[in-house]
């Protein structure tokens, strides 16, 4: 691995690493010489992704650059599973952290299925939650024994627009969105003064298998995307994310809210 690699000697966790934005930001991040441990529930497809990346980039001091942690991003012993893995594979703490993981729901308060609430709230609020507290304790140790401002240290949580903007026709959703960027900011102003960047990116439409997964009318949302195009791809938020985290320690992007051009709203 060049040393002159903007991410080289750090390693990136990304939880949702199974397609998509977290799949694209993977890429991105290994492409300028992060090592990575992957996340997601499919393990097969992590593993995919795995061995894409270790024939692209190669290897980092002889091991593998990859690591895959399959499970539920949202669990705490999944969560400590994929911080371990940069220790144990990698010999050093990971202080590139990218919380991706999360689930849309068709519908709002009045006509989504109520069965699925708990689910996504247990993904989007309190995944995030663990996550962020589990890797910021570790990140304040490693703080603490180091001169922060020659070494950039990143907490980057997805949010969205409609967690800016809500929408009365995915408000479930976007109030988990709302919530993320609460914690976003509050674990800014909490972690910041030590050297930890904690960033939000807010994307509008990206075209990915969210939509599929979050059970939206594919001709109600094929008309939409049409009235946007075109829409943003998970490539376009891993360009952000990557802007983001090569930045000078000094330097700090604390909010990003990306749109298609033509997109008014959300």
């Amino acid at each position: 691995m060049s040393t002159q690699s903007p991410l080289s000697g750090r390693v990136a966790v990304i939880t949702g690493a199974s397609a998509g934005i977290g799949q694209a930001v993977a890429l991105d991040l290994a492409s300028k010489g992060a090592a990575i441990v992957l996340n997601a529930r499919r393990a097969e497809r992590i593993d995919e992704l795995a061995q894409r990346i270790t024939d692209q980039y190669g290897t980092v001091d002889g091991k593998p650059r990859v690591i895959c942690v399959p499970g539920d991003a949202s669990d705490d012993s999944t969560i400590d599973a994929m911080l371990q893995a940069s220790q144990d594979h990698f010999g050093i703490t990971s202080d590139l952290i990218v919380a991706n993981a999360g689930r849309g729901l068709d519908g709002s308060v009045m006509t989504s299925d109520t069965e699925q609430w708990e689910s996504m709230l247990k993904t989007n609020i309190l995944g995030v939650a663990r996550l962020i507290r589990k890797a910021g304790m570790q990140l304040l140790e490693l703080q603490a024994n180091r001169e922060w401002t020659k070494h950039p240290t990143d907490i980057v949580i997805l949010g969205s627009t409609v967690g800016r903007h809500i929408s009365p026709f995915s408000s479930m959703y976007g109030c988990t969105k709302f919530a993320v960027n609460s914690l976003a900011e509050a674990a800014r102003r909490e972690l910041g003064p030590s050297g930890i960047r904690v960033s939000l990116i807010e994307p509008a439409i990206v075209k990915s298998e969210f939509q599929e997964m979050a059970g939206y009318d594919p001709n109600a949302f094929d008309k939409v995307m049409a009235k946007f195009a075109p829409v943003l791809a998970p490539e376009d938020i891993a360009r952000s994310i990557s802007f983001i985290v090569t930045q000078p320690a000094s330097v700090h992007v604390c909010d990003v809210v990306i749109r298609p051009t033509r997109q008014d709203y959300p």
